[in-house]
């Protein structure tokens, strides 16, 4: 730490009460106020060294000569720096640090202690001292910190600004390549004993620090102070990834809902210890509405985790609506690197309607669609089960918000207060190409239909045009055609599209068999080995034995299709709007059965 001891004479002075003397032996002929604290001195050393305290005393001094009675409750520092002002006058040594340069540097300033009232006045001093501060790590700390108590001299004489400036250079820059004493590090010394100078040990290396060796140290400034080293080090070019992990470790620090809420286990994320909570709700708000106007524009550099809960942090803040709508943004453009659970916010409003905050998701899954949008690739008319997953390469962060957001539909769906065009709202913004699969929304789908069952069935079917039966896996479309909370359309949809994909499949089956029987040529000039020969005979049989399973399956669709006619000509007794529906999918007229060698 540097230190500096100004003057030579032995202590001269002594405290009663509340009061300052000189035991100089003669009378006191001038008495200074500073608050609370009276000092009782004499003129001549005073005038000999301020020229506002010459100024001063010339006034208000009378002509019998009798003492002075001055007021300087405005002195920068207060009683405390003007005590060491007091006995540099009258030359006692006092000890300059990193502690109280800047109260006597701007006290300086305010009595103009300029070299015009004697050599190597204080100005001088404090200002030559400024350089040895400036040169540490930590005493730049400091010395920045004790700024806030003489705020407006400090910006004045830009000693807030040269410290920034010192604290930035030193953060950017690689203390391991520099030497550059950190931490307190200097002129200290280690278990063994020996002897650290600037950072550097005559018997062992220090060890290599990290990018966020200087977190901890400016997480103890105030916020004014921390946002100006931000903009500071943002300035000189500080990689955005270290300036986000600064503002993470600051906030947690001085935000406990930030703490509570989740682990926050993120590689990028150093933890500060127990958050530190002195501060009111509106102080908390005002600090999180910073650090959010404060975050990098750069995408990934803070995880899509502590954006989420951040903005859960705002909402229980109620910070500014500006505030909420950056995070949500920021949500929106890497929506694809969210977790569901993450996504699960409590509604906060002040009218709550629903259980979680649906209309923010829906607010961040629109701002990433609007960031996302790819042309919708064209499909066949019968789509195979093989072919669902093809061609999707390209729209992977699209694929993967369209499951997070059908997972969250599924489990927002049991909540009764969730109307009907909210939660087809959601479902509606992800496009029918982004579900390379349609299970995911038929989940969502089956939930809320048995959580509400009192839809009508206009409804109902109104609620499955989301989804896209064509695209059901296997065990989707059989776990649908037996669920009776769908409407009887859809079921007979799923079970059309079924049959259809099946018939498919098996022409394609009996169109590799024959082309396999046609490839064996035993006259002719491309005749197979005869390994080849058992292999392929052996793949035949194979394939035979799966059509024959296929076989068996559409006889069963067309077991269920003659049973659904048989319900739809009864049903249309009652509802004439049901008459056109089996005209329209082709079930007017009884088709014979299917049997194998037809099939």
């Amino acid at each position: 730490m540097a230190c500096m001891r100004l003057g030579s004479k032995s202590e001269a002075f002594h405290l009663e009460g509340q009061a300052w003397f000189c035991t100089s032996g003669l009378p006191s002929d001038v008495t200074i106020e500073v608050g609370e604290m009276s000092f009782h001195l004499h003129k001549f050393p005073l005038l000999s060294r301020s020229g506002l305290l010459e100024k001063l005393i010339e006034e208000v001094s009378s002509e019998d000569g009798s003492g002075c009675l001055l007021q300087l409750h405005d002195v920068p520092g207060g009683a405390k720096a003007f005590e060491l002002i007091a006995k540099f006058c009258y030359g006692v040594k006092i000890e300059l640090s990193a502690s109280n340069v800047v109260s006597l540097r701007c006290a300086a300033e305010y009595l103009l202690m300029t070299e015009d009232y004697g050599e190597v006045n204080l100005i001088s001093q404090t200002e030559g001292f400024f350089n040895e501060v400036f040169g540490d790590w930590t005493d730049t700390i400091k010395a920045l910190e004790t700024c806030e108590e003489v705020q407006s001299c400090a910006e004045e004489l830009h000693i807030i600004s040269r410290c920034l400036d010192s604290l930035a250079m030193k953060a950017c820059a690689d203390p391991n390549l520099f030497n550059c004493p950190v931490s307190g590090s200097n002129s200290k010394r280690n278990a063994a004993g020996s002897v650290m100078w600037n950072g550097i040990s005559s018997e062992n290396k220090p060890k290599p620090l990290g990018d966020d060796w200087w977190f901890e140290d400016v997480s103890f400034l105030s916020l004014p102070l921390y946002k100006r080293l931000i903009l500071a080090v943002q300035s000189k070019g500080m990689k955005p990834e270290n300036i986000a992990a600064s503002l993470i470790y600051y906030v947690r620090r001085y935000l406990p809902l930030m703490n509570r809420q989740s682990s926050f286990n993120d590689a990028n994320n150093v933890n500060p210890g127990p958050a530190i909570c002195t501060s009111s709700e509106a102080d908390q708000r005002t600090l999180l509405e910073e650090i959010v106007g404060l975050l990098p524009n750069k995408k990934g550099v803070i995880s899509t985790k502590f954006l989420l809960r951040l903005l859960r942090t705002a909402m229980i803040l109620h910070a500014s609506s500006s505030c909420r709508e950056n995070l949500e943004k920021r949500v929106g453009t890497q929506l694809d690197e969210a977790v569901l659970v993450d996504l699960l916010i409590p509604n906060m409003g002040y009218s709550i309607e629903t259980l979680y905050d649906i209309d923010c998701v829906q607010r961040i899954v629109d701002h990433f669609m609007s960031l996302n949008q790819a042309p919708a690739p064209s499909s066949p008319n019968i789509i195979e089960e093989g072919q669902l997953m093809n061609g999707t390469d390209a729209l992977t962060p699209i694929t993967m918000v369209s499951g997070l957001v059908d997972g969250y539909l599924a489990e927002v769906a049991p909540d009764v207060n969730l109307k009907l065009p909210k939660f087809q709202a959601l479902a509606a913004v992800i496009p029918d190409y982004a579900r390379p699969l349609e299970d995911g929304i038929y989940h969502a789908i089956d939930i809320y239909l048995k959580a509400h069952p009192w839809l009508t069935e206009s409804e109902r079917e109104q609620l499955c045009r989301l989804m896209n039966c064509q695209k059901l896996s296997l065990e989707a479309s059989t776990h649908a055609a037996q669920n009776e909370r769908l409407p009887l359309r859809v079921i007979v949809q799923v079970l059309f599209f079924e049959q259809l994909r099946l018939r498919t499949s098996i022409s394609g089956w009996f169109f590799v068999s024959d082309n396999l029987e046609n490839s064996q040529n035993p006259s002719g000039n491309l005749e197979l080995p005869k390994n080849d020969v058992s292999r392929q005979m052996d793949l035949v049989q194979d394939r035979v034995v799966g059509v024959e399973n296929m076989k068996e399956r559409v006889l069963e669709l067309e077991k269920e299709c003659s049973s659904m006619r048989r319900e739809l000509h009864r049903l249309a007794k009652t509802k004439k709007s049901w008459c056109i529906l089996p005209k329209k999918l082709g079930f007017g007229r009884r088709s014979p059965p299917c049997h194998s060698k037809e099939s």
